[in-house]
Parts: structure tokens; C-alpha cells; sequence
């Protein structure tokens, strides 16, 4: 399985930690929703049965079996049976296929943003601006399954946030507070590095490469604040990483902290649950990382709930402190979902996007960070990281989506040029103007003007 950076434009975060593959049979074959019952018995007007189709991890088939048995305890005439799809580019071929061919199921979940738009939504999809619930979505997300002013999709699962993992007891210990610029980071580093107690100030785990991107795709909230234009310049080939400061600042950050020596000893090697047991036991400091690794990281060390705070990436200027978020997947019904049928799906899809969806969620396991559904709420058990995350959405400016959902651009190499400048090998300025290249290819192939 590909995880969440590691293909970025295929990444969205509907997916919790890093779940195996399901237990249940491969592509398109269905899953059992549970125990339903049979509509039928359940009396008051006749029964019909739609399909929901998601991907084949563990996590998902887990949430999508509980929307299933709670969405028919509240509907038995209505049965809704799941059935899996790979994810990664198969899942998006079967995806396309079955759009193109007319055989998709009655609802789907599937990408947001750029890949959303990849899958022509005005022509295959079924617009839900005349639903009621859509006035209750975070904007945020609002913005990614939208195509020429039609909103299509609702949102199945939390926001992931490229943020800092934290170790609470170390800030304690040492009376650290969350920094909320990249100075008062690099000072509680030099403050942690100085303690001798042995505690790594930054976890990096390049072992894994897809881990080292984090400085640079979870500041682009500090981009966007100080260039709110960039995404747009980005996408027309008018803006550039390696020209731009605001841009080039996560390149710079990867770097002074190699150049300070603030990473672990074992950072070229280290893999992510390296890094996980280094954060959770308080060997090390801070993770740069996607809040959707802490299900994963909870589960092995149940303490690290309480013991593991997040705060996002810090940019220069504390009154644009903000969060970087990624966006749930989305809940889409195709055109040839008609008659009985229809409704059924349109009911489902309102009953996810409801605080009775995200309730339903909550019970399938924890959730990666908030919904995106006011009136929606965590839960009191959810990990102490995750909790963090919520006031950075209920501030106004405080959030801003990752570059990803504004911009089809996205070069395939920027993983092995992050850990080339992560670990001494590249300048900050020579792998921004690498990564600006590596992108040229994939935006003429997408056929983008000005490329």
C-alpha cells in the first residue's frame, strides 16, 4: 500500500494511520455491511438496496460496515451493502473504468481536489448544491469536491493536518511553550539539544522517504498566507520553489535543522514506527509528520494519547500561525444512480455528512482530526493531538488546505530531494530549483498553459 505522501497526488486522507489491507476479498468484491437485518421484516414501505463502494483497507471497510448497520438502524428499508476497490492508481483506473462505462455502484468514495476534477464531475456526477446539508461543510473542504460552482461530494472520515508531533513530557520538563515561529522552534530545539538528556530536538526517519516531505508540503499554509496567490502562479508556471521565498522556506527549514544538528543519529535509516517509539517514549522531541499516523502510533503505545501534543508548522509571523491541512475523501453518487435507488443514496449521503454520520465514524475507530460537518464532535476519548487540531479550524485564517487540492502540479521526486537536503547532501536553494524541474514533465503531460 502506498501511504498518504508517498504518491501525493493520489493521497487523500479518508484513511486512518496505516491500516492493513482488509480482510475482506480484493477489487469489487462486496464485503458483508454486517448484521442488517432484513428490511422486510422491518415493515413500513418496501425495501431497497444500494451499494457503497471504498476502498479495500482496513479502516475504511471498518467505518463503511458501521455507516451501513447505523444508517439502516435509522432506515430499515434501506440496506446498504459494501463492496472494496484497491486503492493507489488500480483503484483509480476501476474508478475511471466503471464512470466512463456506466457500470459505477450507487454511491463511491473517492479523492477530493485534483483528483476529484480528474473524474469529469459535471458530466459523471450527481450535483448536491440543493441538499441542505451542504450549507452545514467546512469551507474548506467545500472547495475540493466542487467543479464550476456545483458542490458533488460529502465528507467520509476527518482532516489530516501536516503539523509537529510533540512530546508533552519533554515540554513540561524543560518549560517549553508551542512555538508559533520558526525561530521560537529553533530555540526550543537548541533548549532540548542542550539539556543532555539524550532527546533527538527533531525525528527524522528518511529510511522511509515519503516522511521527509513534511517541512516543505505542511508549511504551505505560511506560503499561502504570505503569497495567497502562489497555488494559482504555481498551476500557470508563473511562480516558482526555488524563486519564491515564502516557498523556499521549507526547503531552508529541512536543512538548518540537518545543519544544527537537531535530527536523531539514525534519521537515514530510521522508519516511521522508529519514530513513532522515539515521540511516544520521549526519546525524541518533535515529528514533523500527518496527524493520520497517531491511530497507528496510539495503538501500539496507548499512553502516547495523553503524552503527544500537535501544533502546525511555524512560519515567520506568529499572527498567521496556521495549519496545513488535507481533506477527507469524498462521498459521490454517479448519474446512473436512478429511481428507488437514488433516493436511497441520497438519504445515505446525508445521514455521513449529518453529526449522526460522524457519531456512526467515531465508533469505528478514532478519528485522523476533525470532520468537516458543523455540529460534528471528536468525541472526549479521541488522543490529545487530534484535539489539538480543532482550534486551528474554528479560528477564522487559522487553516488552509494543502497545496495538492490547489494545484495539479506535483513532481514525483521531491521525497528523494528532501532527503538529499534533510541530510546534508543538497542546499536548500539547489533542491528547490531540482524540484521546479521535476515538475515540468508531469504539468505538460496534464496539459497546463503556460508549461
Amino acid at each position: 500500500m502506498k501511504h498518504p505522501l508517498e504518491v501525493m497526488m493520489t493521497f487523500r486522507p479518508g484513511t486512518r494511520g496505516l491500516a492493513v489491507m482488509a480482510a475482506c476479498s480484493l477489487a469489487l468484491t462486496a464485503c458483508s455491511a454486517g448484521s442488517l437485518g432484513s428490511s422486510d421484516d422491518a415493515g413500513g414501505g418496501a425495501s431497497v438496496e444500494i451499494t457503497y463502494l471504498t476502498t479495500n483497507q482496513d479502516q475504511d471497510v471498518k467505518e463503511a460496515e458501521q455507516l451501513a448497520k447505523d444508517f439502516h438502524a435509522k432506515n430499515p428499508t434501506i440496506t446498504v451493502k459494501v463492496e472494496t476497490r484497491p486503492g493507489g492508481t488500480e483503484g483509480d483506473n476501476i474508478i475511471k473504468t466503471r464512470l466512463s462505462t456506466g457500470d459505477m455502484v450507487d454511491i463511491f468514495n473517492y479523492n477530493t481536489g485534483s483528483l476529484f476534477n480528474a473524474i469529469a464531475p459535471q458530466k459523471n456526477l450527481l450535483s448536491v448544491n440543493d441538499e441542505p446539508w451542504v450549507a452545514d461543510l467546512d469551507e474548506n473542504f467545500k472547495k475540493t469536491v466542487t467543479a464550476d460552482g456545483q458542490v458533488y461530494g460529502a465528507p467520509v472520515g476527518g482532516f489530516q493536518g501536516g503539523a509537529v508531533l510533540y512530546s508533552i513530557p519533554v515540554y513540561t520538563k524543560l518549560g517549553l511553550k508551542i512555538p508559533k515561529t520558526w525561530a521560537e522552534f529553533m530555540a526550543n530545539n537548541a533548549k532540548i539539544k542542550a539539556s543532555g538528556g539524550g532527546v533527538a530536538p527533531v525525528i527524522q526517519t528518511y529510511g522511509e522517504t515519503w516522511t521527509s516531505q513534511l517541512f516543505v508540503l505542511g508549511d504551505f499554509h505560511n506560503v499561502s498566507s504570505a503569497e495567497p496567490d502562489f497555488a494559482d502562479k504555481y498551476t500557470k508556471n508563473q511562480a516558482k520553489y526555488a524563486t519564491s521565498p515564502a516557498a523556499l522556506k521549507g526547503f531552508e527549514h529541512t536543512e538548518a535543522v540537518h545543519d544544527a544538528g537537531y535530527e536523531n543519529k539514525d534519521f537515514a535509516s530510521a522508519k516511521l514506527p522508529d519514530g513513532l517509539k522515539m515521540l511516544a517514549t520521549g526519546k525524541g522531541a518533535h515529528y514533523p509528520i500527518l496527524s493520520g499516523v497517531v491511530a497507528n502510533m496510539v495503538a501500539t503505545y496507548p499512553d502516547a494519547a495523553k503524552t503527544v501534543g500537535l501544533f502546525a508548522l511555524p512560519g515567520d509571523d506568529a499572527s498567521k500561525n496556521g495549519l496545513t491541512l488535507w481533506t477527507p475523501g469524498g462521498l459521490y453518487i454517479p448519474k446512473t444512480t436512478e429511481g428507488d435507488k437514488l433516493d436511497a443514496a441520497k438519504k445515505f449521503q446525508a445521514f455521513v455528512a449529518s453529526p449522526d454520520g460522524c457519531a456512526s465514524q467515531n465508533t469505528a475507530g478514532a478519528p485522523t482530526g476533525p470532520y468537516a460537518v458543523k455540529g460534528c464532535t471528536l468525541g472526549d476519548d479521541v488522543p490529545q493531538s487530534i484535539k489539538d487540531m480543532q482550534p486551528y479550524l474554528d479560528k477564522e485564517g487559522s487553516s488552509s488546505l494543502a497545496l495538492e487540492f490547489l494545484s495539479p502540479v506535483k513532481g514525483p521526486s521531491l521525497e528523494q530531494i528532501t532527503v538529499e537536503v534533510g541530510s546534508g547532501i543538497r542546499k536548500a536553494k539547489d533542491g528547490a530549483a531540482r524540484y521546479d524541474e521535476d515538475v515540468k514533465k508531469q504539468a505538460q503531460q496534464l496539459g497546463l498553459a503556460g508549461w
